[in-house]
């Protein structure tokens, strides 16, 4: 037999019930001037209007009613709650969530209900330094920056234990993820690498963590790579083996380019009849133009005074 575990029903933020709370303020100021003014009214002997005529019978009363009047004032108080730009109020009833309120400035709701603020503001989060193997097996270090904010309050809420921790791990995993699927570098260009497209690479570390936080109600909106180099313990022989492969490309690139002048040097002698050079003499013509062409440090010209082949 199988064990079943129910899948997690995911949470939809949905806009809740709440008024404005200066109408309740003024409530509250009413009854509470009303209480001030029949308390000074026993007080001062000022019984008129109280049952029997008589301020000892008429105190009992006064008692049930300054009671209930405080009551309702400790209730009204409860109510209230202000929410800022940007910010939202979850409200729940004994457990159960019956939506968010997004209006700015003074609100109220019962006072038996929860209020729980959320801030709707831009988050900007840097990662710390991480080791991943990048797709041919480096060890580099990595880091990105994340501008990410809550989209939805009800799943940020209670759909994850901690969402800003949730933030954290999942910007951890994702920059792994993309770390090990492209090389750190390529000499030749021939494909994508974490340093020589910074801006392909991080479109796709958005959509990875776009996908992972949508979970969370939180989208990302901004993100890109803070550091990013070899290892420490590869930092040296990387650094050598990219001075060679420069040296080499270098090299490549100046004889391709000596060749050609050879080539039309030869070929201009030719059309224009300058000179009439045998295989021999052709040969160290090449010769001597591929060392002028190539060589490290300033030729020196040799006057020859004999005959050409002397």
């Amino acid at each position: 037999m199988s064990d079943t575990h129910p899948a997690m029903t995911a949470s939809h933020e949905r806009p809740a019930w709440s008024i404005s709370g200066y109408l309740m303020l003024l409530l509250f100021v009413a009854i509470l001037a009303l209480t001030a003014w029949r308390t000074l009214a026993i007080a001062s002997g000022e019984a008129d209007s109280l049952p029997l005529g008589h301020v000892d019978g008429a105190l009992p009363w006064f008692a049930v009613f300054t009671a209930l009047r405080l009551l309702v004032l400790v209730g009204i108080a409860s109510g209230f709650y202000m929410i800022q730009p940007n910010q939202a109020a979850a409200i729940t009833l004994f457990g159960s969530y019956r939506g968010t309120d997004r209006n700015q400035g003074l609100r109220w709701v019962w006072p038996w209900m929860g209020k729980t603020k959320i801030s709707v503001r831009a988050n900007n989060l840097i990662s710390e330094r991480i080791k991943v193997n990048d797709l041919r097996g480096n060890p580099i270090e990595m880091a990105a920056q994340v501008v990410w904010r809550v989209l939805d309050t009800a799943q940020a809420l209670y759909d994850v234990d901690d969402y800003k921790s949730f933030v954290t791990v999942q910007i951890e995993a994702a920059v792994r993820t993309i770390g090990s699927r492209y090389p750190y570098d390529d000499f030749a260009h021939a494909e994508v690498t974490l340093r020589g497209n910074h801006d392909q690479v991080g479109q796709e570390l958005r959509t990875e963590l776009i996908e992972r936080l949508k979970l969370a109600g939180i989208t990302v909106d901004e993100c890109g790579f803070t550091h990013l180099a070899y290892a420490q313990e590869i930092a040296g022989a990387m650094l050598r083996r990219q001075q060679a492969e420069a040296v080499v490309a270098a090299r490549k690139t100046l004889v391709e380019g000596a060749v050609g002048m050879v080539e039309m040097a030869l070929e201009q002698l030719s059309a224009k009849n300058v000179v009439e050079l045998d295989d021999e003499r052709r040969a160290a013509m090449v010769s001597n133009l591929m060392v002028v062409l190539c060589g490290e440090r300033d030729t020196q010209p040799v006057v020859n005074t004999g005959t050409l082949y002397q």
